[in-house]
């Protein structure tokens, strides 16, 4: 078989109902790196929320963070194959006054090693843990890296509304997009960045054709992704939407091994 680029994204999709790696997943993803294959993981979480996660894994392959603003090889800053897409800075300032306008709780900016919010103590979660207390962002804060993005916080009622009002101001310099799950957010990127950017890079880095490429996911920040790989398969527990567009559909959940068990059916694998 030639070789595949496996692109998997985390919540919901690789990672079980306790957000950890369950042993069957990260010897199924082995055996595929053994084999040949490329496995990327393919993440909206940043880096520092992910770190562990890919420590877990102990692939040592490519990781991508921020919906694909974002690509590296952690052990390896010098990896030519690296890239990162940043925010300019000026939005982030302006935003201090406009998100007040916008009815929305706070926002936080993402940089690649550090977090900043409008709000001295944010809520404990698995993508910001209390350990991880950010930077408070006023007028006169120095960013001390370039921004990647920026989240905003809101309930999900007043989301609609508040994307509207941000691209407006922002116009074709920013893509939005909207994250669910326990700590549901809208997130601010730069133009043209999601999954689909850095899978395609990563096709063509490795030297592998788009039909050749496999990528999971479960949310609708992996719509492009799933739309532009050969074979885009969604969760059994995807949204519906992810659904329609996907190729394919596992039979089982991300929490039953719906990932290892998909790909050890498609590889013939006996793990």
């Amino acid at each position: 078989m030639k070789p595949k680029l496996i692109a998997i994204d985390l919540d919901g999709t690789t990672l079980n109902g306790q957000s950890e790696f369950n042993p069957i997943t990260i010897q199924t993803l082995h055996r595929l790196t053994e084999l040949g294959h490329k496995v990327a993981i393919v993440t909206g979480r940043p880096y520092r929320s992910s770190k562990h996660l890919y420590e877990d894994l102990g692939l040592g392959g490519p990781i991508v963070n921020f919906n694909g603003a974002l690509c590296h090889i952690p052990s390896n800053e010098e990896w030519d194959g690296g890239y990162h897409l940043t925010l300019n800075e000026s939005i982030v300032f302006d935003m201090l006054d406009f998100h007040k306008e916008l009815d929305c709780d706070y926002f936080m900016v993402e940089g690649k090693h550090h977090l900043y919010a409008t709000i001295e103590n944010i809520p404990d979660s698995p993508y910001y843990p209390k350990d991880q207390q950010p930077i408070l962002l006023q007028k006169d804060t120095e960013l001390k890296e370039k921004p990647t993005a920026i989240t905003v916080f809101s309930s999900v009622e007043k989301q609609k509304s508040i994307k509207e009002r941000i691209i407006q101001r922002y116009g074709k310099t920013i893509d939005v997009r909207t994250w669910g799950g326990d700590m549901p957010c809208l997130e601010i990127v730069t133009n043209g960045v999601h999954k689909a950017t850095a899978v395609e890079h990563l096709s063509k880095y490795f030297g592998i054709p788009r039909e050749d490429i496999l990528a999971f996911g479960d949310e609708d920040n992996d719509l492009e992704m799933i739309e532009y790989a050969g074979l885009g398969v969604a969760m059994n527990n995807a949204i519906d939407s992810l659904k329609e567009i996907a190729d394919d559909i596992t039979p089982l959940p991300h929490n039953e091994d719906g990932l290892a068990h998909y790909l050890m059916n498609y590889f013939n694998l006996e793990v």
